[in-house]
């Protein structure tokens, strides 16, 4: 591990874990419970070449842990992110699908980290991302399904649309 003197100690803590784990992973949480929880990888393209993820709405443990086993399949099972592919063994009974991210909303509200690994790495701007988008337990509908129920909808902002104006 080489400690770089112009980096803060969160900046060196996420590229050793990118160079010991493959990736960090950022949990992001509303201290007023009124925005998703969500979380988000540093490190995908560095280490297998892949988009970062990103998935909102779970206890931060799942989605720890769901980030993590994309990461695993990336490497060990051939796993390529895009856009409609479903993901299994992510969350129990169900697949994931992965949505590509809007150009629009890929911005620092949600990828502040992944922005900046991005800029020092390859020295240029994050341009591709996936959200892992999971279904309702009770009927497995996904937000873009007709009769998902509002709680999947609200706890899931549709990453893959553009983003609207204020």
């Amino acid at each position: 591990m080489t400690v770089d003197p112009i980096l803060n100690e969160f900046e060196q803590k996420l590229l050793d874990n990118v160079e010991q784990h493959g990736c960090q992973v950022n949990w992001v949480f509303d201290d007023k419970g009124i925005e998703p929880d969500f979380a988000y990888s540093v490190g995908f393209r560095k280490t297998v070449d892949q988009p970062e993820v990103i998935i909102f709405g779970l206890k931060r443990e799942l989605m720890l842990s769901m980030i993590n086993e994309t990461l695993r399949q990336c490497q060990e099972d051939g796993l390529g992110l895009s856009e409609g592919v479903a993901i299994s063994d992510l969350i129990e009974g169900f697949d994931c699908i992965a949505r590509r991210v809007h150009s629009s909303q890929i911005d620092d509200g949600y990828f502040n980290s992944s922005m900046w690994f991005h800029r020092r790495e390859f020295g240029f701007e994050l341009s591709e991302v996936f959200q892992l988008v999971w279904p309702g337990a009770i009927d497995g509908l996904y937000p873009w399904d007709e009769g998902c129920s509002e709680d999947v909808i609200e706890q899931q902002p549709a990453l893959y649309e553009p983003k609207v104006a204020a």
